[in-house]
């Protein structure tokens, strides 16, 4: 929600954040250059009257979105998918570096992406990752029986 305009780069697909003294160049894949595109060229203009607004996304009114704004976007969304567990903009953040680490990106990357200061934080998701195909090691594999 801190992102600004200028804190995109289309043309190369990044993001640059810059948020609690922590620098992060974040790569977006080309669907979300695509969509992002797209909404600073349709849909942004359309809700944001002050043209000295920065900030990248906005609510309905063009003004900042906060914290509880991007929640209620996330439960919407969540409802929608038909998704009972509760989910937080931390929900998401977990599943991205979950998803990373199941894809083969190593602790280090999830780190500097993430923002973590130090590789320990960032261990948690190789347990978790671990918990997860061990329970299923034990139960398909025949040996494991």
């Amino acid at each position: 929600i801190e992102l600004t305009v200028g804190d995109v780069n289309l043309q190369i697909g990044i993001l640059h954040l810059n948020t609690g003294g922590k620098e992060r160049i974040i790569p977006m894949y080309q669907g979300a250059v695509r969509s992002l595109a797209n909404y600073l060229e349709n849909v942004r203009p359309a809700i944001v009257l002050d043209s000295e607004t920065d900030k990248l996304f906005t609510n309905m009114n063009g003004q900042h979105l906060s914290r509880q704004g991007f929640w209620k976007i996330i439960k919407s969304y969540a409802a929608k998918a038909g998704i009972k567990k509760d989910i937080t903009p931390h929900t998401i953040r977990h599943s991205f570096a979950t998803h990373l680490l199941e894809n083969g990106a190593n602790l280090e990357d999830i780190k500097e992406l993430l923002g973590y200061s130090d590789i320990s934080s960032a261990q948690i998701y190789a347990q978790i990752v671990s918990n997860k195909y061990r329970g299923k090691y034990k139960q398909f594999h025949p040996m494991a029986r």
